[in-house]
């Protein structure tokens, strides 16, 4: 939509309406000590074309790659129908809906979203939305400790959970005395450690279980949340929504007989219709079991029926800091990501549970593809022995720096460099293919792959490797 900022006579109109002198007069009560000189740090202004130009500019500067790297961020194609239909004025301009009866198709949406995630990760209840998957946990940590009735404010944290995921909760609730304790994996498999938990078991509000991890390995689910109840403890499942096309939804999780599946499940809906941008915005999600929902931050949406039985929807519950609970309130998420939902919704209407799940096999198929074909070179394994979705850990017999930055000098971006936050897993690539990657692309990956190992380690690339076996 255009902007059209006020010209100097409309400035001055609206202060001699108002009877003040200037600007500076209409703000002096602002202490002189607080005013800024000027933004010297902001460059001169530039015209339309100009600024155009110049944002071409920085987009091309990301370059064009083959990407192979997921890490909370995952390339999927994304019908053109979806962000032509989010770009109409009234869903890309729209915001939240204060006023509930003149906003009935932005509330509408939020309650399909809030239905669909419902659905899709087999809980009761719905917000419509956190800002991204790693504030989704923290305020899913916060949620579990208001839940707890004894008033313990320790929570159980893998060290499977994704690492920018762990330091925003983190950040989030040190403050208020909540303690995140770690839970190591073991070095075989990738996943929790079982045994480690009974080591740690005490007091804990939560435990949290992600799935996948963030090594791309399947969790033991059911063994986790049933520990987690048999300790008194909720469970909070960290998902990606696009795998729960396949597995068991988080409602479900558990085998014993009084098992009520995952408490609390979050996570970022970055794979539902949302490009990668650049790394933003995405949106996160949050469902729940009905018996938490007023534990829940954020608002959820409504459907009802008007005094002539018309169906409309509604505010049901919105937990807003703004509102008169001020610093009591339920959490200071004041808005939801509704952009990102409202693609999210289409993208999710458009595929249906068929689609979802036909792009989550093709993701997990080229995956597996993807990681027979590097580890059938020398130099290369696979690091753990779980059950993966579409992301791998390989180990490399050279530097992972040399290998990433030759890699990208092909044009390929080859995985993420675990060692900046597994120091023990320095020599190790976390890899990902989606259902975008053709065959041409994965055999293009292990080319060039093998070409680089076989420099660095001396050999002919043109002898096949069973010759030096």
């Amino acid at each position: 939509m255009p902007f059209i900022p006020h010209t100097e006579a409309d400035i001055a109109a609206m202060l001699d309406s108002i009877g003040a002198s200037s600007l500076d007069a209409l703000f002096d009560e602002i202490p002189v000590d607080l005013n800024c000189a000027g933004l010297g740090g902001i460059p001169p202004s530039l015209s339309e074309m100009a600024v155009t130009r110049l944002a071409h500019g920085r987009a091309a500067q990301d370059g064009f790659y083959s990407s192979f790297l997921g890490a909370g961020a995952y390339e999927h194609h994304i019908p053109a129908a979806v962000w032509q239909i989010v770009s109409r004025g009234e869903f890309y301009t729209a915001y939240t809906p204060y006023q509930a009866e003149a906003s009935q198709g932005t509330l509408q949406l939020l309650y399909e979203y809030q239905t669909m995630m419902a659905s899709l990760t087999g809980l009761d209840v719905s917000n419509a939305s956190l800002y991204d998957g790693a504030t989704a946990l923290a305020e899913a940590v916060l949620m579990a400790v208001r839940a707890n009735k004894a008033g313990v404010r320790r929570v159980l944290l893998p060290d499977t959970v994704h690492p920018r995921y762990r330091a925003v909760a983190q950040a989030m609730v040190k403050n208020q005395g909540i303690e995140l304790v770690g839970v190591p994996f073991d070095k075989a498999s990738g996943i929790t450690d079982l045994a480690a938990l009974e080591v740690m078991a005490g007091e804990a509000a939560a435990l949290v279980i992600p799935q996948p991890n963030f090594f791309g390995a399947l969790e033991r689910v059911d063994a986790l949340t049933d520990w987690a109840h048999a300790h008194a403890m909720l469970a909070i499942a960290v998902a990606n929504p696009l795998a729960l096309a396949l597995l068991k939804p988080p409602g479900l999780w558990g085998e014993g007989t009084q098992t009520r599946g995952a408490d609390i499940c979050v996570g970022d809906g970055q794979p539902l219709g949302v490009p990668l941008s650049s790394g933003g915005p995405y949106f996160g999600f949050m469902t729940a079991r009905q018996a938490l929902v007023r534990q829940m931050p954020g608002r959820m949406v409504g459907r009802t029926v008007d005094l002539d039985g018309k169906p409309g929807f509604v505010l049901t519950l919105q937990a807003r800091e703004q509102h008169i609970r001020r610093a009591k309130a339920t959490s200071n998420i004041c808005s939801n990501q509704g952009l990102l939902v409202t693609a999210a919704t289409i993208h999710m209407a458009l595929l249906g549970p068929e689609g979802l799940k036909n792009v989550a096999l093709s993701s997990h198929a080229n995956t597996r593809a993807l990681i027979d074909k590097l580890v059938s070179l020398l130099g290369v394994e696979r690091v753990f022995s779980s059950p993966f979705f579409h992301e791998a850990v390989i180990r490399v017999n050279i530097p992972v720096p040399d290998v990433l930055r030759a890699l990208r000098a092909q044009g390929i971006l080859g995985g993420y460099a675990l060692g900046r936050d597994y120091p023990e897993l320095a020599d190790c690539i976390l890899v990902c293919a989606t259902e975008t990657k053709t065959e041409d692309d994965l055999e293009q990956y292990r080319q060039q792959l093998e070409r680089i190992l076989s420099r660095r380690n001396g050999r002919d690339p043109s002898v096949p490797p069973c010759a030096y076996k």
